[in-house]
């Protein structure tokens, strides 16, 4: 008799929920993908039934034990990747930057542009997951903007008290502007900083702090106020900083940053 805590035949993909391999909806993502064996065959069939303890599962054929604690890591993720964990165009993908081979089902809690840096949060926790971008849970997100221009606490106000973009408006956004420094100008630059008067030969440090989950919605915010970004990089993500962690390199969260992180959630 397996020590298991159920004997008896269930689901697949509850078999990897429960597993800690993804969400429910992740796990039948991962079936329908053909990345789910059975005692060595591909299972793709939604209602097939396997029994803990008994059957073999595996994931990108990475054994999945039933009652396994869910993994949770954070990357520090460079410019240039799609946070996505397959494209069909075959570009770059965080996926490259992970260990999958060793942690099957891990995903991204939500999103980074593709020319974004920073913090990004992987577990194979689903219902965490889930919470955490509820737009109810109001998780904040920090950011480091480099802005075009210098920007003046008139502007940044409008940012404090938020601004309407073409999906609504936003929620206040903390905001604490930083130095201002020169650009390094190329020689275009520098002859298209004569002719056009719009043209700034300053940038901002900007930190920001939003609790949605927008669609690019830090570049819109300073588009919004004439100040567009230059470079972006997420630095906190709810009670988890990035700290030191260098560009490219991922590490697993300590379990104060989890149990810090489920109280977010």
């Amino acid at each position: 008799m397996s020590d298991s805590p159920e004997n008896y035949p269930i689901r697949l993909q509850k078999y990897l929920a429960r597993a800690g391999a993804a969400s429910r909806r992740g796990s039948e993502d991962l079936m329908t993908a053909g990345r789910v064996t059975v005692n060595g065959q591909v299972v793709r069939e939604l209602g097939f039934k396997v029994t803990p303890g008994v059957d073999q599962v595996s994931v990108d054929d990475v054994p999945v034990l039933y009652g396994q604690a869910p993994s949770y890591l954070m990357l520090h993720k460079p410019a240039g990747y799609l946070t996505t964990m397959d494209d069909p165009q075959g570009r770059p993908t965080v996926r490259e930057l992970i260990p999958v081979n060793e942690i099957p089902g891990l995903f991204p809690v939500g999103r980074l542009d593709y020319d974004t840096t920073g913090l990004l949060l992987f577990m194979t926790d689903g219902e965490l997951a889930h919470r955490l971008l509820h737009p109810s849970r109001h998780v904040p997100k920090r950011y480091r903007v480099l802005a075009d221009g210098e920007v003046s606490e008139s502007a940044a106000d409008l940012l404090r008290q938020g601004v309407e973009l073409h999906d609504g408006m936003t929620k206040p956004a903390e905001v604490e502007i930083g130095e201002v420094r020169p650009k390094q100008l190329t020689p275009r630059e520098q002859l298209r900083l004569s002719e056009d008067k719009t043209f700034s030969a300053y940038q901002t440090e900007v930190t920001c702090t939003i609790t949605e989950g927008r669609k690019r919605q830090i570049k819109r915010m300073f588009s919004y106020i004439d100040h567009p970004v230059l470079e972006l990089a997420r630095i906190a993500f709810g009670s988890l900083e990035l700290g030191d962690l260098p560009v490219g390199d991922w590490r697993h969260l300590t379990e104060d940053e989890i149990t810090q992180l489920r109280d977010n959630g």
